[in-house]
């Protein structure tokens, strides 16, 4: 008699699967690494793995919409003379002229001051749109000094000096030639077409010795009026808050892995760095230790997409949140309505990243000049603004269900945790128990 075994299912492996495979043959055929945007697609800790103790017996809620619940924030008051006055705790993240159109760098400034918050100038310098239509603006002080010069920081509202990105800790930008305008060039006095890589570190300093006295430098520029932040990405939190905070920052900004970049080497993305949720406790613990919470504020930034993930990040201890990706959506990037273009760039409105390449159809990551006329910043400005709102107004509804008055009164002690990771990372209970990992049990 003869045995025959049944048919099965081909298995496909875990390790190499088919992303991994088309990954290996495409770097044998072209024998360079890839280069995208987006910031970290694999799935990571993160907010949604919390979940928010209401009030009921034990807790008193605050009555929805009759009972207040202030948002406002205060950003930089350590030192500076002028610091900045914020109505709600999500600012707009660093994204540069050069890696997004004029007109979408115009609608992020519209949208952050019909909102009441700031937005940030990003690598490249400052656009007059963007500080002609920004209440508050805040200048990013990088490595690479793109247009950088005394008389835009002092027209700027606060400084912020970009040690790190999560998307990219220990990593340079990129800006591909395609982008690099006639006006790109002149801004970052750089050669039309030409590809550039910004630097990794800043020039004129190793150490955070040298970083205090970088800060004094800045301090005397602008008459101590300015806020100084300082940018770092998410790899040592404890170490590099702290550092910071001993160099003399107003303003922390803790940049998780989630965040999005214009352009950086996958590797970078998708290996380096450590997730957000990671971040906030061992960046609040440093300023803890040195007395300094909520007298330097931390900014935490990396994947914030709606109220809860606010309510959660200021329940951690941060002061507020820094949106980027969540920004360019809401001025309508990956917009389906685009889908056909899309599709004929090999991608789909979902998925596309390949913002380096400035063929974006929404005409938000693109200087092409037809690309762009697609962005009308006053619309786009608006969505943005709309989108603001509702965050905030979620933070809120979640601050009041837990009988807070302000979201900053929102504490560790409201949230549990869904995974043994998430409740080691945020430092509070594994839900329906009261265990902390690495901290006991009953």
């Amino acid at each position: 008699m003869t045995y025959h075994n049944p048919p099965t299912t081909p298995r496909r492996s875990a390790t190499f699967d088919d992303y991994t495979m088309s990954e290996i043959r495409r770097a044998a055929a072209t024998g360079i690494y890839d280069i995208r945007g987006s910031g970290a697609k694999r799935k990571l800790p993160h907010f949604d793995d919390l979940l928010f103790l209401g009030a009921s017996i034990s807790r008193y809620p605050l009555e929805g919409y009759r009972e207040r619940c202030d948002t406002s924030v205060v950003l930089g008051a350590r030192h500076a003379k002028k610091p900045i006055e914020l109505k709600i705790p999500i600012t707009i993240a660093g994204m540069s002229f050069g890696s997004l159109s004029g007109p979408a760098k115009e609608a992020l400034g519209r949208g952050a001051t019909i909102a009441g918050t700031s937005t940030t100038t990003g690598d490249g310098g400052m656009t007059e749109e963007e500080r002609g239509h920004s209440q508050t603006l805040v200048y990013q002080y990088l490595p690479s000094r793109y247009g950088m010069n005394p008389r835009d920081l002092r027209r700027a509202d606060a400084i912020e000096i970009v040690v790190g990105q999560g998307a990219k800790p220990g990593g340079g930008g990129m800006l591909l030639g395609q982008k690099i305008s006639d006006r790109v060039a002149e801004m970052r006095t750089l050669p039309k077409g030409i590809d550039q890589r910004s630097a990794c570190r800043h020039p004129d300093w190793t150490g955070p010795d040298d970083l205090e006295i970088k800060i004094l430098e800045l301090r005397e520029i602008t008459d101590w009026e300015k806020p100084i932040y300082v940018k770092v990405g998410g790899a040592r939190p404890y170490y590099d808050t702290a550092l910071a905070v001993k160099a003399g920052a107003d303003v922390v900004v803790l940049d998780g892995m989630q965040g999005g970049t214009a352009a950086t080497q996958e590797v970078f993305i998708e290996h380096v760095g450590q997730p957000t949720l990671a971040c906030i406790r061992p960046a609040v613990k440093a300023l803890q230790d040195l007395g300094m919470h909520r007298k330097v504020q931390l900014i935490v930034s990396g994947g914030i997409r709606n109220g809860a993930d606010v309510a959660k990040a200021l329940a951690l201890g941060a002061d507020a949140v820094s949106i980027g990706t969540a920004a360019l959506i809401a001025l309508g990037d990956n917009d389906p309505r685009w889908e056909d273009e899309y599709q004929k760039l090999g991608t789909t409105a979902g998925a596309y990243d390949d913002w380096h390449e400035g063929k974006d159809p929404a005409g938000i990551t693109t200087q092409d000049a037809e690309l762009m006329k697609r962005v009308d910043p006053i619309a786009a400005g608006r969505r943005l603004a709309n989108y603001l709102k509702v965050m905030t107004l979620e933070a809120q509804t979640i601050a009041r269900a837990c009988g807070k008055n302000h979201v900053h009164n929102l504490e560790p002690e409201d949230l549990c945790a869904l995974t043994i990771e998430s409740a080691a990372m945020a430092g509070v209970p594994l839900a329906g128990t009261g265990w902390i990992p690495g901290k006991g049990s009953f």
